[in-house]
């Protein structure tokens, strides 16, 4: 089984939890995750399994989307409902006010990372820091909002879906808008819904990949390595330069079927195989820099 598969990760469960499932499930050791999820998170966790596990690489800037509801009036060490919160008092803005100040993060600012995060500091991840109360400097870094869509306010509390690069924290999109609002916030809920080219509707929960186990029926879970990266062209190799091709060799496709100048190509046997990941050289002569 090499390819991806799509998970609906529950409340409560790490990232690796559910990665550490799915090796148990398919009895392989070669399986990770493409985008972690914070244990209070739901939704779409993205797996590669088998050889498909080198594609990870072609997946590190993927976009992700969410179904958020931050609360205001309220502050937490982690940025979100699992750490230690504090009410704040006195009177919250109007709806409005909040809606509005949450619309300006739109667009390309400056984020600094929750303490609480995997950030790394020193080759230390920062939760491991926080959690020894080591003071914890995380640089800001830019991100970038594509989408926000506000769906509803009521009492302080927003639901919207933001759509954001990789690397952005939702979380502390909640706590800057507490800041800039005056009255404190954090993120109450999330559930990603897409990831890259993947998206929620084609995810299975945990007991359905258990029940398609029980049933000798797992595969039917995997997305194949073939159908993933839709955008990268593919050209079909024949047996004899499928073989050149895992051997290293450059191979050379047809520009009438892969335009000249696209910096990647997927090798494909004509059994519908994912053979390799070439890399261009001179227009329409590629190397295999990921071979699967």
């Amino acid at each position: 089984m090499n390819g991806a598969v799509l998970i609906d990760k529950p409340k409560g469960w790490t990232s690796h939890d559910v990665v550490n499932r799915w090796r148990k499930l398919a009895m392989t050791k070669r399986a990770g995750h493409l985008g972690t999820l914070d244990p209070m998170a739901t939704g779409l966790l993205v797996l590669v399994t088998g050889n498909a596990t080198r594609l990870a690489q072609f997946y590190g800037k993927a976009d992700k989307t969410y179904l958020a509801e931050i609360t205001a009036g309220k502050v937490s060490d982690t940025y979100d409902a699992e750490g230690q919160i504090t009410e704040i008092a006195g009177e919250l803005p109007p709806d409005t006010a909040i809606a509005d100040a949450l619309q300006s993060f739109q667009g390309r600012f400056w984020q600094t990372p929750p303490p609480v995060s995997a950030k790394k500091i020193a080759g230390v991840p920062a939760y491991k820091l926080a959690r020894k109360q080591v003071p914890v400097e995380l640089k800001p870094v830019e991100v970038e909002v594509k989408r926000l869509e506000i769906r509803s306010v009521a009492q302080g509390k927003i639901t919207a879906l933001i759509q954001c690069s990789s690397g952005t924290y939702v979380r502390s999109i909640a706590h800057d808008l507490g800041q800039r609002l005056g009255c404190g916030a954090l993120l109450s809920a999330l559930r990603r819904i897409a990831s890259g080219e993947f998206t929620l509707e084609r995810a299975r929960t945990l007991e359905e990949l258990r029940e398609l186990t029980e049933l000798g029926r797992l595969a039917e879970a995997v997305i194949p390595s073939s159908e993933l990266l839709p955008d990268i062209p593919a050209a079909y190799l024949d047996a004899a330069w499928e073989a050149r091709v895992r051997a290293g060799n450059n191979f050379r496709t047809s520009p009438f079927v892969v335009p000249p100048g696209a910096p990647l190509v997927k090798a494909l046997s004509y059994s519908g195989d994912l053979i390799a990941i070439g890399q261009l050289k001179i227009p329409n002569l590629y190397h295999p820099g990921t071979v699967l």
